[in-house]
């Protein structure tokens, strides 16, 4: 039982260190990060840049995963109730400033994934890849959709509590 135990432990850091691997992968081969720091002047901050981009994926993870330690709102409401409203309008707050920064990023994301999108035909090019390139991105898309509707149909995405 305790090498079952161990195995799926080894298997799921496994995966997770592959997951993170390939996000990182994607920001750095898009250039997102230095194309922000460009953009706004502040080249000097790039690698506290990249640093916050890690401690926002840890982050993350760590309320994926342990989401009971992450129920800010239950222990106000029991340690603090008289202030529920304040509470209330600070979480609301917060979730407008979260979303404002999120579609800020994921919109930034996309035009770069969009823009090295521009790359495949000419490294279809380099490695003599002539027939089949509009092949090999449909199966690409077809993917992606299966494996979304696959998550949406068996309700991965919902956590049970």
């Amino acid at each position: 039982m305790l090498i079952r135990q161990l195995l799926l432990i080894v298997t799921g850091a496994s995966y997770g260190l592959l997951s993170a691997a390939g996000v990182f992968t994607v920001l750095v081969a898009v250039g997102l990060i230095p194309r922000f720091a460009g953009k706004t002047h502040t080249a000097r901050y790039v690698l506290l840049y990249e640093e916050m981009v890690i401690f926002g994926t840890l982050a993350g993870c760590f309320v994926t995963i342990f989401p009971e330690y992450s129920q800010w709102g239950n222990y106000l409401r029991e340690h603090f109730p008289e202030q529920m409203r304040l509470w209330t309008a600070a979480g609301i707050g917060a979730q407008a400033v979260f979303g404002l920064f999120a579609g800020m990023f994921i919109g930034c994301l996309a035009l770069a994934i969009a823009e090295m999108l521009d790359s495949i035909p000419i490294f279809a090019r380099r490695i003599s890849f002539r027939h089949g390139l509009g092949g090999a991105i449909l199966g690409m898309a077809a993917g992606k959709i299966c494996g979304s509707l696959f998550y949406f149909a068996t309700e991965l995405h919902r956590t049970v509590q």
